[in-house]
């Protein structure tokens, strides 16, 4: 027993009655702003530690490089 078409339809149609398409559109554009910055994020991390590979820096207390350690 699960949520078939005709439920999902009708809870579509009470949520476009209740909120309306503007308010959904608006959300709907929020959540892709929100999306696009969380990956602009995460790649802008992901080149930072690449960086820091490179350069042999620590990254949050992690040895990146054998460079920094001692022997």
């Amino acid at each position: 027993m699960g949520i078939g078409i005709k439920e999902l339809l009708v809870i579509l149609v009470i949520v476009i009655v209740l909120f309306g398409t503007k308010k959904l559109r608006n959300v709907g554009a929020d959540l892709g702003g929100a999306i696009k910055s969380f990956r602009s994020a995460v790649k802008e991390g992901e080149e930072d530690k690449k960086h820091a590979e490179t350069e042999g820096e620590t990254i949050d207390g992690e040895v990146t490089s054998k460079k920094n350690e001692k022997v």
